[in-house]
């Protein structure tokens, strides 16, 4: 697989770009983050302009380097347009389910493409649950749909918790934009591996009766 497909270039590009912008100039920065109150407010474009901004640049490089080893997979499968609007959507979908879970908190920010990311690298993994991946700290790969539902696991425990400096609601938003996207993108999958599409729905359902429940 050629993982420096154009269109991924051409998004690591654009991050890049835009985060430099951040780094540099204070009022961009805070103009085009991700804020509860400003979105609020009507400056509705937040929830997409945030997702190419970051802090710093190791939290760029981690993005970006996600992105780098699982766009492929889905390029592979579904090809550029598609794999830009599973980008897209979840990009939308991360902000989308933080301003559910903090709409009460006009002083909440975010930055980062994480929710982004985190939709291809679910996407991915629902295209090829079984390919492994080596994680550090664990000494042997793991099948994807394994790492797919702690991830998510870990992720509902973050926005519970609070945990670290992160924003776990974004991450999740992510992973449910890109595992709808893509189910949507190619319904085949239900008939090909249902028990896996079953298996990477479960954290989802998790986050909803939690919420419901009020829990979370």
């Amino acid at each position: 697989m050629d993982n420096f497909d154009l269109v991924t270039v051409g998004i690591v590009a654009i991050n890049l770009l835009v985060s430099i912008k951040g780094f540099n100039d204070t009022n961009f920065f805070d103009r085009y983050k991700f804020s509860v109150g400003a979105i609020k407010s009507g400056q509705k474009d937040r929830m997409f302009t945030s997702g190419f901004l970051h802090v710093d640049f190791s939290h760029l490089f981690f993005n970006m380097f996600t992105l780098y080893f699982f766009a492929p997979v889905v390029i592979e499968w579904l090809g550029t347009v598609k794999f830009v609007i599973i980008y897209s959507i979840s990009l939308l979908a991360g902000s989308l389910l933080s301003m559910v879970f903090h709409k009460n908190e006009d002083y909440y920010t975010a930055v980062g493409a994480s929710g982004a990311v985190t939709g291809i690298l679910y996407a991915a993994i629902l295209l090829q649950p079984t390919m492994q991946l080596g994680i550090m700290f664990i000494p042997i790969p793991v099948p994807a749909y394994v790492f797919g539902i702690g991830y998510l696991l870990y992720s509902i425990y973050g926005m519970k918790s609070r945990l670290g400096n992160i924003g776990h609601t974004a991450h999740f938003g992510g992973a449910i934009g890109g595992y709808v996207t893509t189910l949507i993108l190619l319904p085949s999958l239900l008939e090909i591996n249902p028990l896996m599409v079953g298996l990477l729905a479960i954290p989802i359902i998790a986050l909803f009766i939690l919420q419901k429940l009020g829990k979370i």
